[in-house]
Order: C-alpha cells, then sequence, then structure tokens
C-alpha cells in the first residue's frame, strides 16, 4: 500500500523506526509538538491541512496523534479513508495500549509521563517548558512578562507543582533513552519528586504504517465522513463530515 503518515515530532522516532521496518510505502509528514500547545483548533487545523494535501495520491491516510484535547474532533477524510489510533494523547500509543495506559495512571495519582521525544521536544509544552520558569517568583514573573501574563504563570506553575508528584519515564529501546531517564530523574530530584522507568511498546506504532487495523485499537474513517470524539472506551467515532 501507499500510505501518508501525519504525525507529531514528539514521537517522531517511534514512527520512523516502524516505518523502516515496514513493507509499505509510508510518506512522513512531521507536525511541530508546538501546535499542542496553541490549543485544539490549531492542531487540527494543521493536520487537515495534511490531509488535504495528500488528495488521492495514497490508499490511506494514518494519523499519528491520540484524541488530544480534543485536537482531532472534526477532522474530516478527504478522498481516501483516513485511520486514527484509539487514544486519548501518544501516551497510550507509547505503551502500546490505551488500557495499560489507564491502569497504570490510575494506580498511579499525580504520574506525568515522559519519553526520550517528550524530552527532546517538550521545550514548547509543559512542564518542561515551566521548569525554567520554577525559580521565579511572582514579582519576578510580573517584571518579565507583564501583570496578567506574568500571574498566569505563576498561577499555572504553581497548579501544575500541585498537581503532579511523579514523573514515568517510558523507554522505547531507543540508544538515547539513556541519557534521557537521566535527565528525567535529575529533575525529579529537583523538584523532590517521584521517578519510575517503564518498558514501553511500539505495537501500535507497527500496526498502524503495517497495515493492520484492528477495530479495537484503530478508528477507520471513510471518505465523506469525520472525526468525532465518542466519550466511552472507543473514545473516537464516526459521523458525516459538516
Amino acid at each position: 500500500m501507499k500510505l501518508k503518515l501525519v504525525t507529531c515530532a514528539m514521537i517522531s522516532r517511534e514512527m520512523q523506526a516502524a516505518v523502516s521496518r515496514c513493507a509499505n510505502e509510508v510518506e512522513v509528514v512531521l507536525l511541530p509538538a508546538a501546535l499542542h500547545r496553541e490549543g485544539a483548533a490549531a492542531l487540527r487545523d494543521a493536520v487537515q491541512q495534511a490531509i488535504d494535501a495528500a488528495g488521492g495520491a495514497c490508499d490511506a491516510v494514518l494519523i499519528g496523534y491520540g484524541l488530544c484535547g480534543n485536537g482531532l474532533s472534526g477532522l474530516r477524510a478527504g478522498a481516501v479513508p483516513l485511520v486514527v489510533p484509539r487514544a486519548h494523547d501518544c501516551i497510550a500509543l507509547l505503551m502500546g495500549s490505551r488500557h495499560r495506559y489507564r491502569e497504570y495512571f490510575d494506580s498511579h495519582p499525580g504520574v506525568y509521563f515522559l519519553s526520550t521525544g517528550w524530552m527532546e521536544e517538550g521545550a514548547a509544552l509543559e512542564p518542561s517548558a515551566l521548569t525554567q520558569l520554577s525559580g521565579y517568583e511572582l514579582d519576578d514573573l510580573v517584571r518579565k512578562y507583564g501583570d496578567d501574563n506574568g500571574r498566569y504563570l505563576y498561577e499555572t506553575l504553581h497548579q501544575y507543582e500541585h498537581n503532579y508528584r511523579q514523573f514515568t519515564f517510558i523507554e522505547n529501546g531507543f540508544d538515547q533513552d539513556a541519557a534521557s531517564a537521566c535527565g528525567a530523574e535529575q529533575l525529579a530530584a529537583r523538584r523532590g519528586w517521584g521517578f519510575e522507568k517503564i518498558a514501553g511498546d511500539l505495537r501500535l506504532f507497527h500496526n498502524l504504517v503495517d497495515g493492520v487495523w484492528d477495530p479495537a485499537d484503530f478508528l477507520v474513517v471513510p471518505p465523506g465522513k469525520q472525526v468525532v470524539a465518542s466519550y466511552d472506551d472507543g473514545i473516537l467515532g464516526v459521523e458525516d463530515a459538516a
């Protein structure tokens, strides 16, 4: 098959590893991780533009994202089907299953997940961006960013510190994992947080690009239809495009 993969730079290593072992012809389009910070509409618009650019020149467009704060809700299939993982976000992809992700999350309250990609690309996202501000007091942030922005950053930083108490690093077998995990552990130590390393699972990455689209793990969206949030265990559903 000839496929087009639209995915986030945060998980580019995992996707490229899967593509390198794939028998299909896969064109990879990487979108910046910073889109997450711009909100659901910006993420959806960027992914939709990449879908539209594919036209009918491939057999399917693969979406290397989870629902990501409803960022995929409203995506429209063009001339070819879309294939979307049933995942709230990329952590479920990195762990190989949304069910494994949920079980771990429920048994580890206050956990924030990291990976090599998050350590490399996360400067544009919380918590990595906020760690650069962690030594600032309110007055420092107000002087640096202005009253409204300074107060917002201060409140966000302290809300973040209040809600999270552990970094869990997901290892997926890359040479860079050891250095990235060391950095994550040091970050946890500076904050006085717990730290754990767990093994990831690239099953969903491989199945996505190999065309093994089990309905339990992937939603196939026919042309003329769009993705919607289903608010149940399936996470995603299909309806007629608006």
